[in-house]
Formats: C-alpha cells, sequence, structure tokens
C-alpha cells in the first residue's frame, strides 16, 4: 500500500521521511537538496558552524530544490539564538532541534511562521513540546547515532510517547535502516513518520571525506561503543583510535578552546575539532558519530536509490491503520 504523505506545519512531504542533520558539515546542502528532491525532508546539520556559513548553506538549498528543506540546531549550542535567527532569515522551511529543550524557540516560530520540530526521548517532554506549539516530534531512541537523550530502545520508548501525542504528527528515529522497518514503525507503531541518519552517510552525495565513509563501512557491531560527549551527553560512534586514547585515559583536551561553541562544556576534548577532523578524514584522530546498526549498511548509493529502495519495500508491507 501506498505510503501517506507527511504533514508539518503548512509543508507537505511526499514520502514521510525525515533525513536527520548530522553535524558537523557531515550533512550539509549536498545531502539535503537531493532528500528534498526525493519527496522527503533533507536537513542541514546547523550545529558547530558560523551563521553566515549555514545561511549559505540553505541558500544554496533553497535555490536548488522546490522541496522542503530544513536545519538541526542543538540547544546546547551557545549561539543557538543566532543560528536559529539565521536560519529563518535565510529562507530556511522549518527548524529541527534537540539535544536540550527550549521554550522560547516555540515564540519564535509562531512569529516567524516557522514550523518547530521537537526532539525528544520521553512523554513529559513530549507533551510539553505539543503543548507549547511544536509543528511535529521526533521521537529519538537509544539506537540513535550523535548524542542521546535515552537508554531506551525505539520500540519500548516510542509507543509511551505515542499514548501522550495526539495533536501533531510523530516520527520515528533511532536504528532504522531500511523501508520493511520504515513500514513496521508506521503500521504497528503508528509512526505517521521516519527520521534517519546514518544510512545517508553512505550516500555517494554526503560530502564527507571517504575515510569516514569506510569507517563506516568497515564496522563490525561491536565497533560501535557508547562515549561521553563533553556537552554532557552520551553519545554514540565508532571506535576509532582516538576513543582509544580516551577510553585509555590518555590526556586528549585542547590546550585552549578555540571556538567556545557550547553552552555547557566539560573541555575533556574539543567535540568541534574531533567531528571536524573525521569529516575531513582524519578519522584516526576523529570522533565518527554513528547509529547502532550502522554495521548493517554495506554500500554507497545515490539518494534517489536509498529512496527508492526504502519506498518499495515499506509499501510492500505497509498496511494502513483505519
Amino acid at each position: 500500500m501506498k505510503l501517506p504523505e507527511l504533514k508539518i506545519g503548512s509543508f507537505t512531504a511526499k514520502i514521510p521521511l525525515i533525513q536527520g542533520g548530522m553535524s558537523i558539515r557531515v550533512s550539509t546542502s549536498a545531502l539535503a537538496t537531493p532528500v528534498a528532491a526525493c519527496g522527503g525532508i533533507g536537513t542541514i546539520g546547523g550545529s558547530g558552524i558560523p551563521v553566515p556559513e549555514l545561511q549559505e548553506d540553505i541558500r544554496k538549498a533553497k535555490s536548488a530544490t522546490d522541496g522542503i528543506i530544513a536545519v538541526n540546531i542543538m540547544y546546547a549550542m551557545k549561539n543557538f539564538h543566532d543560528l536559529v535567527m539565521g536560519s529563518i532569515e535565510a529562507g530556511v522551511d522549518m527548524i529541527i532541534t534537540g539535544a536540550g529543550f527550549s521554550r522560547d524557540i516555540f515564540k519564535i516560530g509562531k512569529q516567524y511562521n516557522t514550523p518547530i520540530v521537537s526532539i525528544v526521548s520521553s512523554p513529559s517532554f513530549a507533551r510539553l513540546a505539543e503543548k507549547l506549539g511544536a509543528a511535529a516530534i521526533v521521537v529519538e531512541s537509544a539506537e540513535a547515532g550523535g548524542h542521546l537523550g535515552t537508554d531506551k530502545p525505539l520500540r519500548e520508548i516510542f509507543p509511551t510517547i505515542r499514548k501522550v501525542v495526539s495533536k501533531v504528527p510523530l516520527i520515528a528515529a533511532g536504528g532504522i535502516t531500511d523501508g520493511f522497518e520504515m513500514a513496521e514503525m508506521m503500521d504497528k507503531y503508528g509512526a505517521d513518520g521516519v527520521q534517519i541518519a546514518s544510512r545517508f552517510v553512505l550516500s555517494k552525495e554526503c560530502s564527507v571525506s571517504q575515510e569516514f565513509k569506510e569507517t563506516y563501512l568497515r564496522a563490525h557491531e561491536q565497533d560501535i561503543i557508547n562515549v561521553q560527549s563533553p556537552v554532557g551527553m552520551t553519545g554514540r560512534a565508532i571506535t576509532t583510535d582516538f576513543i582509544r586514547r580516551l577510553q585509555a585515559g590518555e590526556d586528549v583536551s585542547p590546550e585552549k578552546c578555540k571556538f567556545q561553541c557550547l553552552k555547557k562544556c566539560s573541555y575533556k576534548y574539543c567535540i568541534n575539532d574531533r567531528l571536524v577532523a573525521s569529516c575531513n578524514g582524519d578519522v584516526d584522530n576523529g570522533l565518527v558519530f554513528c547509529g547502532a546498526n550502522t554495521y548493517k549498511i554495506n554500500e554507497i548509493l545515490p539518494v534517489k536509490e536509498i529512496f527508492r529502495q526504502f519506498v518499495n519495500d515499506a509499501e510492500s508491507v505497509y498496511k494502513e491503520n483505519i
């Protein structure tokens, strides 16, 4: 059966799939544009980069497609407000935000008619987000990549949040790697759509280095671990030489913080430097965030083919709840 469309605010995605916004410079306009062109929601990772750079990338994406372009901005960023306002000024369609919770963002969204999508990992924050005016809510589980807000798996946490959210779309995120799982979350668990990130790293259009992609391709299940982020949250990543040094207790802290980018930082290591290093190809000294099921992905494909496979597989088993 044909998958339903996903309506968020005044925007309607033909395919109920949001591409997760990955920072720093993992999901740029190079990835978000073809995702939007395929009928999904393409998301630029907006954290950890200068506002002018983010604005330029948003404008680049918006000029290249009529599809939906979002930006993901972590509330943990010190310049969160500037990134939000800069994104709106650049014409972004919607803002997705997590890694903390902002009440003011909903007032800004209402003022500028920009849908706000909240990433949550608990029923209490989901209920609050809906009450404050979220246009949609992403339920992000323990299987997700990057910063984690829970240790509960998707199929455990999603039903508890589904019970308390009824007025806005509810999106499932964390560990989804194929269309069969997409259909399962929508048909069996009542999700209105899914958010997928790691699968799109292994797309031809994703602009990270080949070394970064090879790290994904080589990863075995035991290589994917949880690490402590200087943000103050747990993060999921692939084991690299840097992580081995970190776990061994080696001092990997920077001599001086160059960015001052986070509201709260342990300064145990510079997450900005480590993420950029891996993105640029220095994986040994970098941090490679990934989802729990990344080891299941074994090939690099064009975004268009990823969509084709997801939609075909999902529609082959999807049965609309009536």
